[in-house]
């Protein structure tokens, strides 16, 4: 006993004292521009206070879409797996630090035993109850850089989970807004469609009276069709889109259908942030830099292997061979005792996890600066192509315009009698596709806008 009450300040005393040994974590220096290089030009809105923290759809202002978003974070499959990461992330830190204080365990056992011996047999009873406790003094900060790594962990798949999210949203807006359009184009093959069955009809009638030539009748029954085979081909693929966009809300095909309707959102200014922001904003970025934090601890994990163990134990309990006694005092047994354990040799085993570890570190800290370059790029690209966008639609509206007048005035002559069918259906052909190409560009237009905002890191609200 005298030994013990000697042993307990030195442990303590070293408790107190112990060091922490590897490199302390230091977010790697990275290189950002002031400004964004295709930002000249840019309408830059201004943060909408009123819009709730992280619905970044609603600056669409469309209901349906709202409801859509909101069933990816309940629904959605693939979010759920990494929500269910992340819970086990949480689980593993709480390991961690339990691993820091003492851990007490108990066991009982209760024997019966016989042997014979020169004709003697002899029957024995032996019964133990027994409290123990043991605990790893971190000398070295071995368990406390565990804690710091399986922390950095935890956040980066918090910050996985933000960006499995933000991916599954953004592809639930492109989709949601490519199959409106697509509605849009269903819609003017449909009109073409009736347009040309109406021609169609008369210039049968006029070729069963002799006239109007048969090259005629073959090009309307020809234009006709073809229209009909490119709103059937936009068809299959709305209905892909629907399927795309049941999956993204954790519903079968089957299970889902939403109706054909007019796109009435509205297309949003979205406001540029500083370059330096995304460090902050991008959920991607901060599963990177978070992924760098852990790997430098686990340095200093791998560097405590150089280092002793000790661990500090002690146990209490009865023995005794008669049951109904073996909680009286004459049969206690107890034991108290550190134990200090390392590596003499080990021909180079420790230096070799230190040196893997410091070169994960190094590959981390490339991952999370290419990550970065990666964001910025998504950003410029982003906002260069809707800057484009924005005159192109100019002129394609323009387009379409001067080729529906066209196709107005070919119309008003072939009535007249003073042009053959054949220019009527050119004009009409050029007149569907440059209306076809404006919608597509809005589809661009619309996916792009979603795009950037994703690249962004989603919302972008003054209180955020």
């Amino acid at each position: 006993m005298k030994s013990l009450f000697r042993f307990t300040p030195v442990a303590l005393m070293l408790v107190l004292t112990g060091c922490t040994v590897g490199p302390d974590y230091k977010r790697p220096d990275m290189a950002m521009p002031l400004h964004y290089k295709e930002a000249s030009g840019w309408q830059q809105a201004k943060p909408q206070d009123d819009v709730s923290k992280g619905e970044w759809w609603s600056v669409y202002h469309d209901a349906t879409l709202d409801g859509l978003m909101r069933q990816v974070s309940i629904n959605n499959q693939n979010v759920a797996t990494y929500a269910a990461q992340y819970r086990q992330a949480q689980a593993l830190v709480s390991q961690s630090r339990a691993a820091l204080l003492p851990s007490v365990s108990y066991d009982g056992t209760g024997t019966r035993s016989g042997s014979h011996s020169n004709g003697t047999r002899t029957v024995s009873n032996s019964n133990q109850a027994e409290l123990s406790a043991s605990w790893e003094v971190d000398l070295w900060g071995k368990l406390r850089r565990t804690v710091e790594e399986n922390k950095a962990s935890a956040q980066a798949s918090a910050a996985e989970l933000a960006n499995i999210t933000l991916s599954a949203q953004s592809s639930l807006a492109q989709d949601y807004f490519q199959l409106r359009i697509m509605d849009e184009k269903i819609a003017l093959y449909q009109q073409s469609v009736n347009a040309y069955q109406r021609y169609l009809t008369v210039i049968q009638n006029k070729y069963n009276a002799g006239s109007e030539s048969r090259a005629t009748l073959a090009q309307a029954q020809t234009q006709l069709e073809s229209a009909r085979a490119s709103a059937q081909d936009y068809q299959w693929q709305r209905a892909q889109t629907e399927h795309a966009i049941a999956l993204l809300i954790g519903r079968a095909p089957a299970d889902f259908t939403l109706p054909v309707a007019k796109l009435t959102a509205t297309l949003p200014a979205i406001p540029q942030t500083l370059p330096s922001q995304l460090l902050q904003r991008r959920p991607d970025i901060a599963y990177a830099e978070r992924n760098v934090a852990s790997y430098n601890a686990a340095v200093g994990v791998a560097i405590a292997g150089y280092y002793p163990d000790l661990t500090l134990s002690a146990s209490g309990g009865f023995s005794s061979s008669a049951l109904h006694s073996l909680f009286s005092l004459p049969n206690r047994v107890w034991s108290l005792g550190p134990e200090l354990s390392g590596t003499l040799l080990d021909f180079g085993a420790t230096s070799a996890k230190v040196e893997q570890a410091r070169a994960a570190y190094d590959a981390s800290v490339a991952t999370y600066r290419q990550t970065v370059l990666t964001a910025l790029q998504e950003v410029e690209d982003y906002l260069v192509e809707l800057n484009t966008l924005q005159s192109e639609m100019v002129s394609q509206q323009l387009a379409a315009q001067g080729a529906q007048e066209s196709a107005r005035v070919t119309r008003n002559q072939y009535e007249a009698g003073m042009i053959d069918y054949l220019d009527v259906a050119s004009t009409e052909n050029t007149s569907l596709s440059q209306q076809q190409s404006l919608l597509s560009l809005q589809s661009t237009q619309w996916v792009a806008s979603v795009e950037l905002i994703a690249a962004l890191g989603g919302g972008w609200q003054a209180s955020q």
